[in-house]
């Protein structure tokens, strides 16, 4: 019986996004993507509004005169990301392509896509919250679970800091090592709250209501080298850390402060005779994504690194 490979892709395509709804951890950055304006190509508009406080009401000429800037930053989409595999019909029959088929995308989805988004949206975060410079808002050479350290501590004084200006939803992405200690301070008491991303709920360790999410180490670096899949060297693909790059323990941001967007996450798949190159099954993978933090934003996240300050020199 031959496959219909149009609902066969999508089938994969609904595996794939449950996947990484399961896996990734940045998700929930996604939501926010409806403040974009997008008119084809790489670019995207970004609105960014302020707007003046309150004057004094006069009861001769009524109300102070106020006023509103509403601006669009435009920003370059530049992770255009994608992969194809090959199966030789030889090594499969007809009946268990779509069982082998979706074993491979799937591992693939698990093991290198989402981990990958994972790490190019925290690093792209740390990047421009360190270039940034804001007063009190990264902080240096703090190693989970040292002598006279507490991570609980940290974490609150991550929180006053963004208190001090924003007091709307707030999320924490934290090491394994930061949860550790923290539960381990706490004596098995800490809190537990309610967080969703992707229409899923799950329950997730708290301090004062702010969720914190277990975020991979490997995908905690404040720098990654992305590999372009043919050059000498990079061909496996995926990413590194970054030669320079330092380890994040935990970041504090609002959850309306990342702005994700994915305009491309698809998938084809070419059975023997469709595919003019070889005899063989084809499947191929694109993402077309980005993530940013608009200007007046970047005072609203707390970086904490485990690494020393690096020298001014």
């Amino acid at each position: 019986m031959a496959i219909n490979t149009l609902a066969t892709a999508t089938l994969f395509q609904n595996t794939l996004d449950k996947v990484a709804i399961r896996e990734a951890v940045t998700g929930w950055m996604d939501a926010n993507a409806g403040q974009v304006i997008y008119n084809g190509g790489a670019e995207v508009k970004i609105p960014k509004m302020s707007v003046q406080g309150l004057g004094d009401y006069d009861r001769d000429n009524g109300y102070q005169q106020g006023g509103v800037t509403l601006e669009y930053e435009t920003r370059k989409m530049t992770q255009d990301r994608g992969r194809k595999f090959q199966i030789d019909p030889v090594d499969i029959n007809e009946n268990n392509f779509v069982t082998t088929a979706a074993a491979v995308m799937g591992e693939f989805q698990r093991t290198f896509v989402v981990p990958e988004i994972d790490a190019y949206r925290i690093s792209k975060i740390a990047t421009e919250t360190i270039t940034a410079k804001k007063a009190g808002m990264v902080s240096y050479g703090y190693t989970p679970g040292a002598t006279g350290t507490s991570a609980l501590r940290k974490i609150k004084e991550g929180i006053k800091a963004i208190r001090e200006l924003y007091n709307g939803p707030l999320v924490i992405h934290a090491t394994p090592d930061m949860i550790i200690e923290l539960e381990m301070e706490l004596s098995g008491k800490i809190t537990s709250t309610t967080f969703s991303k992707g229409g899923i709920e799950t329950a997730v360790p708290s301090v004062d209501e702010v969720p914190i999410i277990s975020t991979p180490s490997n995908r905690m670096y404040t720098a990654i080298t992305i590999y372009d899949g043919k050059t000498s060297g990079q061909e496996k693909g995926g990413y590194v850390k970054g030669t320079t790059a330092k380890d994040i323990n935990f970041f504090v941001c609002p959850r309306t402060t990342p702005i994700a967007v994915t305009k491309q996450d698809i998938m084809r798949i070419f059975d023997p005779t469709i595919n003019q190159k070889l005899n063989a099954w084809q499947m191929d993978y694109r993402r077309f994504h980005d993530i940013w933090v608009l200007d007046n934003k970047l005072d609203s996240i707390y970086l904490s690194i485990k690494d020393a300050a690096p020298s001014e020199g």
